[in-house]
């Protein structure tokens, strides 16, 4: 609720010491995201409940963001969903992106110590001006909610938004799409390219369903309905066919396509309280662990037990093969059954 805004916390932990945070900084306005950069774990991009981004510098001991933007700066207007790091720019400038309620996607660049900010894309809803008072023409933009970069693409990503729609859009064009995919009834929550496949990506919404997908195809490979909002979907690190996803009744559902097509290996309630949703959910990149979060601010860590991430079994004298072309293979062979025949690509 806009009118009623709180103060908003960034806590960092360990996983040596879960029950306590090793940092933690307060906000004016709530945190709504936030990523590690990749090559400088200590940098940290954050969203706010008001429209800002900051950066965080985790070396500096100050409590305050190291940089932050400002409503001189470009900040949105509304809350900001998702933020990204990208790969540092020619001239070695750390820059990341952020996606907004407000419709704009802005790219955030680190120059001389100060957040020089640029509109990627503007989207625009359908039947774009509205009424307003006295015969104005007020311009309507559409919701972004989600977004998600592509792993080997550098300039292709997705945007998903609140009223379903999925846009595939280039970091160089700031005013058309490549693609845009009717995707979803209502909210897209989350979308994930497949860490594997380079076509496949994934979408969750408040419409119940999550879908997997195939970039050059506007239609999805796989729909499951799990019988409530879905607030989060990730693809596991380590397999191209595991996927988890929580919904709002409290539940973590953890999929693996190559064993069952149709049904979650595991349904769990994470959450017990009532009245109380779990809205994200992450696998740790190396460990077997699972964490998700919910709206009374817990944050729970789930272990994945053994069945949940079967390798294949080494048979006497043979070599189990692994690496990324058997995750691609995998994934490739189930896609290949629900492409339409004649689709030879």
């Amino acid at each position: 609720d806009f009118m009623k805004q709180g103060h908003g916390m960034l806590l960092l932990y360990t996983l040596k010491n879960p029950s306590f945070p090793e940092y933690s900084f307060t906000s004016e306005s709530g945190v709504m995201c936030l990523d590690f950069h990749s090559d400088h774990p200590n940098l940290l991009a954050v969203g706010f409940y008001d429209g800002n981004v900051a950066i965080y510098n985790l070396k500096k001991a100050s409590s305050q963001p190291s940089y932050k933007s400002s409503a001189k700066s470009g900040k949105h207007t509304e809350p900001v969903w998702q933020v990204k790091w990208q790969k540092d720019d020619m001239d070695n400038n750390s820059n990341f992106f952020s996606v907004s309620s407000d419709g704009r996607i802005v790219s955030w660049t680190l120059v001389k110590n100060e957040l020089v900010h640029m509109d990627v894309i503007k989207l625009s809803a359908d039947g774009t001006t509205m009424q307003g008072p006295e015969g104005l023409q007020l311009q309507m933009f559409g919701s972004g909610t989600s977004f998600d970069f592509h792993k080997k693409i550098d300039y292709l990503f997705l945007v998903g938004t609140e009223e379903g729609k999925i846009y595939k859009c280039s970091k160089s064009y700031s005013n058309q799409f490549l693609d845009v995919f009717d995707a979803h009834h209502m909210a897209v929550d989350s979308i994930n390219w497949n860490p594997f496949h380079l076509k496949v990506f994934i979408s969750c919404s408040s419409d119940w369903t999550v879908k997997i997908w195939d970039h050059t195809i506007k239609t999805p490979m796989f729909v499951y309905d799990l019988g409530t909002a879905v607030g989060d979907v990730a693809w596991s690190p380590y397999s191209s066919t595991v996927f988890a996803a929580v919904t709002i009744d409290g539940q973590a559902h953890v999929f693996d396509l190559n064993v069952n097509k149709l049904e979650p290996l595991c349904t769990q309630l994470v959450v017990t309280r009532k009245k109380n949703k779990t809205t994200h959910i992450q696998f740790n990149p190396v460990y077997p662990i699972i964490i998700v979060g919910d709206e009374q601010g817990l944050i729970v860590c789930l272990k994945l037990s053994p069945n949940l991430r079967k390798m294949p079994k080494e048979k006497k004298g043979q070599e189990v093969k692994k690496g990324p072309e058997v995750e691609i293979a995998k994934l490739e062979k189930l896609l290949s059954l629900v492409r339409e025949p004649g689709s030879k690509d």
